[in-house]
């Protein structure tokens, strides 16, 4: 049903009318504060100040509205974005959208990352990225793989960044102390290698390791167009 004819004509308890967008970034809000036992219709409805039942006015279920919230997590880390025509830089630009995006909502990240939505969004992304790749001389069939490669990287960083942002902070406290510790108080003659660069593991381990990762990929992806050329 069009979004006009959906619309709840008068507004709820607090004051305020549904639409899709509403609920969703409620939906988002709920999620990033209560983890993923908050996306339920009855706690949707509860936080709108609407009967549950009006949810269903615009998501046919829960699922449905968690594409919703994926797709909206697509949507936020495309907003701005231009290309450049320079193809490298357009794809380490869009993975790093795509990473910070779900960073920021480390607990959508978790529930929503790993869907395929289908919708306007996501169809865009897709376009976008096998765009860069085709025009830069990429084969199809290398660019389908790279394209595959490229989105399930940035997405898996995301989603591994994600689960420890989502840890209470004295968890992330503990997991990092470790570093310091456990391994560097190894034993240098058991563990040689770790001892020798404990001081450099410590520094590196509470940083992302996706922007390294993104320019191997990249570094990669160029290679293989030079020699294919």
């Amino acid at each position: 049903m069009p979004e006009p004819q959906r619309r709840r004509r008068r507004p709820t308890k607090q004051g305020v009318v549904l639409s899709h967008e509403l609920i969703v970034d409620t939906a988002l809000r709920l999620v990033e504060q209560h983890g993923a036992v908050a996306l339920t219709v009855r706690r949707l409805g509860t936080a709108l100040g609407a009967d549950p039942s009006a949810v269903y006015r615009y998501f046919h279920s829960t699922d449905d509205l968690l594409l919703a919230i994926a797709e909206e997590l697509i949507a936020r880390a495309q907003d701005g974005w231009q290309a450049t025509g320079d193809w490298r830089a357009d794809l380490r630009e869009i993975g790093l959208r795509i990473h910070a995006g779900y960073r920021a909502h480390p607990q959508a990240a978790l529930l929503a990352a790993h869907r395929t939505t289908g919708r306007t969004h996501e169809i865009a992304a897709v376009e976008a990225i096998l765009g860069i790749l085709r025009t830069a001389g990429f084969p199809d069939p290398e660019a389908v793989r790279i394209y595959h490669a490229f989105v399930d990287q940035s997405l898996g960083f995301a989603v591994l960044d994600a689960a420890v942002l989502a840890l209470p902070a004295a968890a992330q406290s503990a997991d990092q102390r470790v570093w310091h510790a456990a391994y560097a108080r190894l034993d240098a003659g058991a563990h040689p290698h770790i001892a020798a660069t404990a001081h450099l593991l410590a520094a590196d381990m509470g940083r992302s390791a996706y922007p390294f990762a993104l320019d191997l990929l990249l570094d990669a992806a160029e290679a293989r167009l030079a020699a294919a050329r």
